[in-house]
């Protein structure tokens, strides 16, 4: 277990066990769970003064926090550490949600699943506003662009990864954790986020690119022999050498200055579906495994952006024929 992890209460542990294996949540997102609560609770023994003035955050110990503790915690408490996250640590409001839901997620575990406490302070606690901005995406022209020059030595194997990457909307988690078992004829099986499997239909871009690079693709010395996508030391590539490789074609097609990205290009997927492809958004959720349809509607503001977007660029559009209009003339004395 992890060092970190053992430093932790008791009641903290059992609520990243439960999250895990009872909810299903990713590794990554256990992680940010008992980072924010351990951050809560040295802020909120620091504020009591609870420990030395001269010990510094990230040395304070939360070991110690018990039942009465947690007890004790109290709404105006909260406000009092969002506050400091916000003026002391400089959290943005995506930053401070995640903490709200980490709290929230945990005193509703207290209350409702373990029963080891029967006021919930997070009741009340409102999320931070957050300011709802469009994903950025590739066009369709620049999607092909960047497909147009992927070459070198491991040339199939690129155009595979980007392949599906622009077709089928993928994670970066899902396509580094794809093995060859997950290929069944024309489908792939994906597992998402909370180790949740969706079957993912293949086009013919996709099948293409996928026989090209497994006719090339190691088969000897191979350290995972079912990983799908092989590093030049034959074994199951790493997100970061996934990162690279998106970052060197979005660079060499010119597009590296717009904060794009491996999550950008899944955006980029479902925004040429949605666009393009002319698919409901409900079937664009089972495709993207969002577990709300909140989460897929935001594509649909994009086609009602460039209808927007188009109609202010008709030629005609800052053109007034009409004649600005004149005084009445006034009639003529008699």
């Amino acid at each position: 277990m992890d060092e970190k992890l053992l430093a932790s209460p008791k009641a903290v542990r059992d609520f990243l066990v439960y999250m895990e294996t009872i909810k299903g949540k990713s590794p990554g997102t256990v992680r940010e769970y008992e980072n924010d609560l351990r951050t809560f609770f040295r802020f909120i023994k620091q504020m009591r003064g609870s420990v030395p003035r001269d010990t510094p955050f990230d040395e304070i110990a939360i070991d110690d926090v018990d039942i009465p503790f947690l007890a004790s915690i109290t709404l105006a408490d909260i406000y009092e550490y969002l506050n400091y996250i916000t003026n002391e640590r400089k959290n943005r409001a995506a930053s401070r949600a995640r903490k709200v839901s980490s709290l929230r997620s945990f005193y509703k575990y207290l209350c409702e699943r373990a029963g080891i406490l029967q006021e919930n302070p997070t009741r009340d606690l409102e999320a931070p506003k957050q300011k709802k901005s469009l994903p950025k995406y590739l066009t369709l022209e620049e999607s092909m662009e960047v497909l147009r020059d992927i070459d070198g030595k491991f040339a199939a194997r690129d155009y595979c990864i980007m392949t599906l990457f622009l077709n089928c909307g993928m994670r970066l988690s899902e396509l580094v954790g794809l093995n060859l078992s997950d290929i069944r004829n024309s489908t792939m099986t994906v597992t998402g986020k909370g180790n949740k499997q969706r079957t993912i239909y293949l086009n013919e871009a996709c099948l293409q690119a996928l026989e090209r690079y497994l006719a090339v693709r190691a088969k000897d010395s191979v350290k995972d022999r079912d990983a799908l996508f092989l590093s030049n030391r034959l074994q199951r590539i790493s997100p970061k050498t996934v990162q690279a490789i998106v970052y060197k074609y979005l660079e060499r097609a010119g597009l590296s200055g717009r904060g794009l990205s491996v999550h950008k290009l899944r955006h980029t997927a479902a925004t040429l579906l949605y666009q393009h492809g002319h698919v409901d958004v409900r079937v664009l959720q089972e495709i993207l495994g969002h577990e709300n349809l909140s989460t897929t509607e935001i594509y649909t503001h994009l086609s009602d952006r460039q209808l927007q977007d188009a109609v202010n660029r008709s030629p005609l559009a800052h053109f007034s024929g009409q004649k600005a209009p004149r005084d009445k003339e006034k009639p003529e004395d008699k």
